[in-house]
């Protein structure tokens, strides 16, 4: 994508309501990368890219078609393809490691992907071996996968968004919303039912990978959140689009046996949270040192030497710590179910990882919350953009509400029982 096409995209999603032409295709193929020490290297030069405009994206809501082709340019969107495939297959280790570096930067850069992963993912455990080939080598290349998942206003969302079967062909109908990444995405896997032909199968969920181009595919610009603001989480229309079978990749039945699609997805929510935990601590530390004041009793010139700021200071860091540290743990329990997934080991990691989303919840609310607390009144001005750390990190943590975290851990503690298996845990 040229810069012109670039600032002309920007100037036509500048506010909410627009409907953004499709991302260009790649005008060259991505770097592959091959190892897990270049991906983490290629995460930690993407994050001092991005790191100064972050505060302008946010404040003017520009979209970050630039930034987002940059990323997947570097490669770090195909880390995760096997080996077999042509991709580095990192860990799920490295993977977290990568998107916190990132998401400590922009929380919005690294909230895009978050579904493209989750759709490869998806696509490992019950996509065809042909499926395999086409999808991963058009990552490998640059292409970015969107998502059209959820619905609103609806608690049986997956019935609304429908695969249609007729004599003309397949066609997908409905309406999807918050789809994070769809407006920057060349193809936008769509979770969809469809009435099976077989008796007694009832309906069936199938993720269709939809061309971002394709005939009858609407994505409107119409997220205006107070959190996340440029991830490009709007709606997307799909007026009798015709899809290929080959693109249809089954859903359903991942989910009818055990697999580490749940726990795959969330961990990378839980290093979301964690990393813009991180940036609002990053960002608090030199404020505090130039323009914050200590409390006329603390007896001390500076608020450096504030003995209850260093100490609720502490507390934010030793918490954030914390949620590194579990996952890390999750992580690990992710790749081993990957390797070896029965019913005690992808419950075993849906627990870790549901025990990594509580504490990264909290941790990253507490620090963008303490950022001020500490920081003190001049932190709250506008210009200072200091806000959009907390405001990211509340808008991010409402993904798959954590009270539902405790519940699993919990009855799994005391009880023995599993978590369901579905994409929210």
């Amino acid at each position: 994508m040229t810069q012109t096409s670039t600032q002309e995209l920007q100037a036509l999603a500048s506010t909410p309501g627009g409907q953004p032409a499709p991302a260009a295709p790649p005008a060259r193929p991505a770097h592959i990368i091959g190892s897990e020490a270049e991906a983490m290297e290629a995460a930690r030069s993407f994050a001092a890219l991005i790191a100064p405009g972050a505060l302008a994206r946010d404040r003017d809501r520009l979209l970050p078609w630039q930034e987002v082709e940059q990323f997947s340019q570097s490669g770090l969107w195909g880390i995760t393809i096997p080996r077999e495939y042509g991709g580095a297959d990192v860990s799920t280790a490295t993977l977290t490691r990568a998107i916190a570096l990132i998401a400590a930067a922009d929380g919005n850069l690294g909230h895009i992907p978050q579904n493209h992963y989750y759709s490869l993912e998806v696509l490992r455990v019950g996509g065809s071996p042909a499926q395999k080939a086409f999808f991963y080598d058009r990552v490998l290349r640059g292409e970015r996968l969107g998502n059209a998942l959820a619905e609103i206003g609806h608690r049986d969302f997956q019935r609304r968004t429908r695969l249609l079967r007729d004599s003309g062909g397949w066609f997908v109908q409905g309406r999807k919303f918050y789809c994070t990444g769809a407006l920057f995405a060349h193809w936008i896997p769509t979770l969809v039912s469809a009435q099976e032909e077989a008796p007694g199968q009832g309906e069936r969920m199938y993720l269709v990978f939809i061309p971002r181009d394709a005939a009858g595919v609407t994505v409107t610009d119409d997220w205006d959140g107070f959190g996340q603001r440029v991830t490009g989480s709007g709606s997307v229309q799909f007026d009798r689009v015709r899809v290929e079978p080959e693109w249809v990749v089954p859903f359903t039945s991942s989910f009818e046996r055990p697999t580490t699609i749940g726990p795959f997805a969330q961990i990378i929510h839980a290093a979301l949270d964690a990393g813009i935990g991180h940036g609002a601590l990053q960002a608090a530390l030199p404020f505090i040192r130039v323009h914050a004041r200590p409390w006329v009793d603390a007896g001390v010139a500076s608020a450096t030497q504030d003995p209850l700021l260093l100490q609720q200071l502490g507390n934010v860091h030793v918490r954030l710590r914390a949620a590194d540290a579990l996952v890390a743990r999750a992580a690990l329990a992710v790749d081993a179910a990957q390797r070896a997934p029965t019913d005690d080991s992808v419950a075993a990691a849906s627990v870790a990882v549901a025990q990594a989303k509580a504490l990264s919840t909290s941790a990253s609310l507490l620090a963008g919350s303490k950022l001020f607390e500490l920081a003190g009144t001049a932190s709250t001005l506008a210009g200072q953009g200091l806000d959009r750390f907390w405001r990211n990190a509340r808008t991010h943590t409402l993904h798959d509400p954590v009270r539902w975290k405790y519940h699993a851990v919990g009855n799994y503690v005391l009880n023995g029982i599993r978590p369901p298996r579905h994409g929210a845990l």
